[in-house]
């Protein structure tokens, strides 16, 4: 059972006032979402189906055997929810577009209904005050592009820079800021790898490619994005969550070692220029996973920014010492959310200070970080989530102590805005600022938006 543990917020350095002081005016604070959790609207002026459209309707694939089909129902009342982003007060917004929105069949000309979408969201919220940063890829390839290969196949850093050039094209006017993907690794790994993402598939070699090609279309999707527009600011959105041995035994030492080797330095390494890890090369190796694949470098990544997601600390386990012959996981006794994910600000501070040392990126944004739990409604209606209050007070301060020892730290996105369709999970994990009844669509802000805006109103 998870540790329940008390709220701290009315600790003094944790109160709104007392964190906003610890950061500077530019700071940005803001929110980020996924189109294919919130948006809904699947099959809606001229959108093509995309794999997590398919995985969805795999027997067994999403508890309960639930769909996006709806999620949120973001594309028809977004205009709702760009006011409630409003009123909390976020000056920028983290949304990623619908490849099969705008491209039908993954390839060809815009389907101009689903660009038009992201027209209207992105002068909506620009009218509100709130900056747009538009993610690129968070997981929905068209599925007519993953029966041609997908992202295993090199012709995709082609369909993927075509795609860029024409969302660039379309909104680079307004926006400034960039993402080309959003976790790669949890793309390739548990999508290809592990199979429990669409599409589904468990083959380590396939994700090995797909993790190369992904790098592969950053790079020349980023040159597309800086032909079409003037100062773009690009970046990519890494998960790094805090990797540590379960035990302090040399096994698990050398496990967890192994592990963010061949998963989080497998995507930072290439991105900085350095080509693929050494010691990744040698326990994707002996773990079979690079038969049949032939990896060269890849191009660095061009980046002006990077994004960091963080939720928890990784312990990990070794049960030998073969490669991948471990386990990954909260420990017990230890507090938790109901993700069962072990909850570490302190490991938020502690891989800010590792990138900024290992990798020195002229800017870093946090892009997510955020946490379920089940929230409980008043019979007032009002939703009392304290334990997510104290989760974010906590982890912004650890970014703070980040800020503080010179790590060049300039944004915080909370995930999420709304409570949405959490992947192979379905509606079972709330992470929103804001309760959503998926049964009639009523958005009620929780206790945590509240907070959230007497942060940021101290913090101006």
């Amino acid at each position: 059972m998870a540790y329940d543990r008390a709220v701290t917020t009315a600790e003094p350095r944790l109160e709104p006032g007392a964190l906003a002081a610890r950061f500077p005016e530019s700071f940005v604070w803001g929110f980020a979402a996924s189109a294919y959790q919130v948006e809904g609207a699947v099959a809606a002026d001229g959108r093509g189906p995309s794999i997590w459209d398919t995985f969805a309707r795999q027997p067994g694939a999403i508890a309960d055997g639930q769909t996006g089909d709806t999620a949120c129902d973001h594309y028809h009342r977004f205009l709702e929810d760009v006011a409630l982003m409003a009123r909390i007060g976020v000056t920028a917004y983290r949304f990623s577009v619908s490849w099969p929105r705008v491209q039908p069949e993954g390839v060809g000309p815009a389907n101009q209904p689903g660009l038009a979408f992201y027209d209207r969201l992105v002068d909506a919220l620009l009218a509100a005050g709130i900056e747009p940063l538009v993610n690129l890829f968070h997981w929905d390839l068209p599925q007519a592009l993953q029966d041609r290969g997908g992202f295993a196949d090199p012709a995709v850093v082609g369909w993927f820079t075509e795609y860029a050039a024409l969302v660039a094209g379309r909104l680079g006017d307004r926006v400034a800021d960039w993402m080309t993907f959003n976790e790669p690794a949890v793309f390739a790994f548990l999508g290809h790898a592990d199979g429990i993402h669409a599409p589904g598939l468990r083959d380590w070699p396939v994700a090995l490619r797909v993790a190369d090609n992904q790098l592969r279309a950053h790079a020349a999707a980023a040159g597309a994005i800086r032909s079409l527009v003037n100062d773009a600011r690009i970046g990519i959105a890494i998960d790094v969550n805090q990797v540590v041995p379960a035990t302090d035994t040399d096994r698990d030492r050398r496990a967890a070692a192994a592990w963010s080797a061949a998963r989080d330095a497998w995507f930072l390494d290439p991105l900085f220029g350095r080509g693929y890890p050494q010691l990744g090369m040698e326990v994707h190796r002996a773990a079979g996973h690079l038969a049949g694949v032939e990896l060269t470098e890849p191009p660095p990544g061009d980046l002006d920014y990077l994004g960091l997601n963080y939720y928890r600390r990784d312990p990990v386990s070794a049960r030998s010492d073969r490669p991948f012959d471990w386990t990954i996981g909260a420990r017990p006794g230890t507090e938790q959310t109901q993700m069962d994910w072990e909850v570490a600000p302190d490991g938020l501070r502690d891989v800010l200070l590792a990138l900024h040392r290992e990798y020195a990126p002229r800017e870093i944004v946090i892009t997510e970080n955020g946490a379920a739990y089940p929230d409980r409604v008043d019979p007032d209606g009002h939703i009392q989530d304290h334990r997510r209050v104290d989760y974010l007070a906590r982890h912004v301060a650890a970014a703070a102590e980040a800020l503080a020892a010179g790590v060049p730290l300039t944004g915080y996105h909370v995930w999420s805005v709304l409570d949405n369709f959490e992947w192979s999970l379905g509606y079972s994990r709330r992470f929103g600022l804001v309760h959503v009844d998926y049964a009639t669509q009523r958005r009620t802000p929780k206790a945590s938006a509240d907070w959230y805006t007497r942060l940021i109103a101290a913090a101006r």
